[in-house]
């Protein structure tokens, strides 16, 4: 078997609007994925998907479930950190403000993941992605903001939430 997979082609084509990819990418219609050996495969009547740790109550779906809950359509550019991109990819799933609709994500506790958590928030946000579209994540930043020391370095610092 070979180390790489057939996806990875790696040809530069011509950019029919080059303002959307970033400088040193270059466009792809494919995923030109590298693997490190086989993708493993899991039954679909074993898989399984779970949201625990920092919410009120554990959550979790079988395949069959998580197919049942509603999806949603998005459409996106992807730049790769290997130097590709992929313009107007399309996806459907389930968002996250869905599988914790009428939850708590985070808790009410603080814990050491916060901060990072809120970094990744203000990351999204200098990088312009639709941060307030996430309400869940939107409601844990503002909790943040809610806590002093929080709010007077955000403010020191002048960072863009």
């Amino acid at each position: 078997m070979s180390p790489i997979s057939r996806g990875f082609t790696g040809r530069r084509r011509e950019v029919a609007d080059p303002s959307r990819v970033p400088p040193g990418q270059y466009v792809t219609d494919d995923f030109p994925v590298l693997s490190a050996g086989p993708t493993p495969h899991t039954p679909l009547e074993e898989w399984s998907f779970a949201i625990d740790g920092a919410v009120e109550h554990p959550l979790s779906w079988t395949w069959d479930e998580f197919l049942a809950l509603p999806a949603e359509n998005v459409t996106v550019d992807i730049h790769c950190v290997t130097k590709w991109s992929k313009l107007d990819t399309g996806w459907k799933g389930v968002s996250v403000d869905a599988l914790l609709e009428g939850r708590t994500w985070f808790s009410d506790r603080y814990s050491v993941l916060d901060p990072y958590g809120f970094t990744f928030y203000t990351w999204g946000v200098r990088r312009e992605l639709p941060m307030g579209e996430l309400k869940n994540y939107t409601a844990f930043k503002d909790r943040m903001l809610d806590r002093p020391a929080v709010r007077r370095v955000v403010e020191d610092e002048k960072v863009k939430v």
